[in-house]
């Protein structure tokens, strides 16, 4: 199994030397990025080059790893046997299969992706170990071995909120997402908006980068956030004259709502027009 990248997902070499690489070694893909450059996507993507089912295990702080292979509900089981229901007799009626457990039953290879891990707290890698190394589990209150028919192939993403465990970190094969550079940026706002002229994407790209630059953001804007804001400027017909006579310095770019996430941020923006407004008295 190769994957090439599609036509809807613009990857690097090393991305997909690193895709293929974890698929050869059958190691978990962990992949870093700053948030919105696409590490959920990947997956999605993966999935589709290869027409291979996709299974998501979306990471909250709560998430306990014990909640991926199943969860026994005592308390349905408790209330059924205060009602005499016949199921009571058999426990496996209140086993709930998790996502680790859809994944290594399934009928063909899968994908299994484990979204956002650094969200948990610092147990959670470690406590899946021993299941991602020998890809089975043990379920105590029915007795049985739960295996896998098929080696899922298996991402993890982190946006790097937490440091992840060594040991964990040595069953994985590791890539860092670097931000898009701006012809890379550029193929990307190719494959979103392939219509666009030229001189909008570029005044566009200028704009975004330059605002990426400025010292003190709290948040810089990401790949998704550039894509949200390009679709708003063509919406308001907005030309590319208005952004090139866009001096950051002076003025926040037009809907700017798309690219800064936080009141810090705009108040950089606020604090740098009044400064230039001062030098020119």
């Amino acid at each position: 199994m190769q994957f090439e990248g599609t036509q809807n997902y613009i990857t690097t070499d090393d991305l997909r030397i690193a895709v293929n690489a974890a698929i050869v070694l059958e190691r978990p893909l962990l992949i870093k990025g700053e948030p919105g450059t696409g590490k959920t996507v990947l997956a999605h993507e993966i999935s589709q080059a290869l027409n291979t089912p996709l299974i998501e295990w979306h990471i909250k702080s709560t998430t306990k790893a014990q909640q991926g292979l199943y969860e026994y509900d005592a308390v349905s089981r408790l209330r059924d046997s205060q009602l005499g229901d016949e199921k009571v007799h058999d426990i496996a009626n209140y086993i709930k299969q998790g996502k680790m457990w859809e994944a290594f039953t399934y009928k063909e290879r899968t994908i299994l992706l484990i979204d956002e891990i650094d969200k948990a707290d610092i147990e959670f890698p470690n406590d899946l170990l021993q299941e991602i190394d020998r890809m089975e589990f043990f379920v105590y209150e029915t007795g049985q071995t739960i295996k896998a028919n098929h080696r899922p192939i298996v991402i993890i993403t982190s946006n790097n909120e937490k440091e992840l465990p060594d040991a964990f970190l040595r069953r994985c094969f590791f890539h860092y997402i670097k931000f898009p550079d701006p012809e890379t940026m550029r193929a990307i706002v190719d494959v979103h908006f392939p219509d666009l002229k030229k001189r909008l994407v570029n005044e566009a790209l200028n704009v975004f980068y330059n605002v990426r630059d400025i010292p003190g953001l709290k948040k810089k804007p990401s790949t998704s956030e550039l894509l949200d804001w390009i679709k708003l400027l063509l919406n308001e017909d907005v030309s590319p004259e208005v952004l090139r006579e866009s001096d950051l310095k002076k003025i926040i770019p037009p809907l700017h709502g798309a690219l800064l996430k936080n009141e810090q941020d705009v108040s950089v923006f606020e604090r740098l027009a009044f400064m230039a407004r001062r030098e020119r008295r």
